[in-house]
């Protein structure tokens, strides 16, 4: 096969499986959650079955255990979160209200004429930002909503999802070892070189990522309840949560917990510094801590190219897209950076060799 009826082969794949992902991206969700859950557990299968455990009961348990941190988290967490997140939205005008009066009241008025701003203007402001911000939360509630109600509702998530995993933690050797043995004989090596590679930026990211979410939401979650904020426990996990969309996590959060620190607290002004304070810390133990050392640079991407990355997919392929939005992102950083390599490797970057011209003075 020439490298022109290979590279139309791979584009022509590449397209159909797009076109699948937007037709069906109403029912993926639960089976694209399982793979995940099954790529997450499938180096803790492997650790048991080398232990001598089998394959079969090795998954049993991983799930099992699995699924009883679920249903604790469930029991215990969901309902105290869900409390608050009602609470939250209740009083969200007022809310409000008390942010628009303490700006009007205490911002200098020099400073306002001299920035060219009146109360009624910077009211207005206030207005229209925090509405188009309510309207974009609004629109991606209704996003994730819609991608579990393309099933027969949500809870059909939570139940084939772990049959889903269950199956793929199982057979997820002999899956790829068959995938492997469909790989064109000729190039073998570069592709499992390219597939390697591509395992490891994704498993470094994903495996690495859901440890620091997992990690900075129970850090602002407790540091913020301990201090007193209202719905401070909603407010940390919601940001350790989002802290997968680079400075997204951590800038949401620290202006909802300002917001709601000035309207609670002022003027004891000490308590606001204490909650700007947190978001500092977990700042500094995302960046110098735990960053470098469970995710560190898998990825090879800029932040940037993630973010974009998020949103394409997302806006594309609906809450479905943003979940294989980073593992995409990685595969296709991989590809890039071997196009590259055979580029500057290539007669088309080297030229044919031919002495340069010498330059006259």
């Amino acid at each position: 096969m020439t490298l022109k009826r290979q590279v139309q082969f791979w584009l022509i794949s590449l397209a159909v499986f797009c076109l699948f992902l937007y037709a069906f991206s109403g029912v993926l969700l639960p089976f694209v959650a399982g793979m995940a859950v099954a790529y997450l557990l499938d180096p803790v299968c492997d650790r048991l079955e080398a232990l001598g455990m089998r394959r079969m009961w090795a998954t049993l348990t991983i799930l099992f255990a699995f699924i009883f941190i679920l249903v604790l988290f469930f029991i215990l967490l969901l309902p105290v979160l869900g409390n608050q997140l009602a609470l939250f939205l209740e009083h969200f005008p007022e809310l409000v209200r008390k942010l628009q009066a303490l700006f009007s009241k205490y911002l200098p008025a020099d400073l306002a004429s001299l920035a060219g701003i009146s109360p009624e203007d910077l009211q207005a402001s206030m207005t229209n930002l925090i509405g188009q911000g309510a309207a974009f939360v609004g629109k991606l509630a209704q996003s994730i909503w819609s991608g579990g109600q393309a099933l027969l509702g949500i809870i059909s998530l939570f139940v084939i999802t772990p049959v889903v995993a269950f199956y793929l933690l199982l057979d997820w050797d002999h899956m790829v070892e068959r995938i492997d043995s469909w790989l064109p004989r000729d190039h073998l090596g570069e592709l499992r070189s390219l597939a390697r590679e591509m395992d490891e930026a994704v498993a470094g990211f994903v495996r690495g990522q859901v440890s620091v979410c997992f990690l900075l939401g129970c850090f602002y979650a407790i540091s913020l309840a301990l201090v007193g904020l209202n719905f401070g426990l909603l407010i940390g996990m919601a940001a350790g949560l989002v802290s997968f969309i680079p400075f997204v996590g951590a800038g949401l959060g620290f202006l909802v917990s300002l917001g709601v620190a000035l309207v609670q607290f002022w003027p004891d002004w000490p308590w606001i510094l204490v909650v700007g304070a947190i978001f500092a810390v977990g700042q500094f133990l995302e960046g110098n801590i735990l960053q470098p050392k469970l995710v560190g640079d898998s990825t090879g991407l800029h932040p940037v190219t993630l973010m974009f990355a998020l949103f394409a997919f997302g806006y594309l392929f609906g809450f479905v897209g943003m979940l294989v939005a980073v593992p995409a992102a990685a595969m296709i950083g991989v590809l890039a950076r071997f196009a590259l390599k055979q580029y500057l490797a290539s007669a088309v970057y080297k030229g044919k060799g031919r002495p340069s011209a010498p330059i006259e003075e």
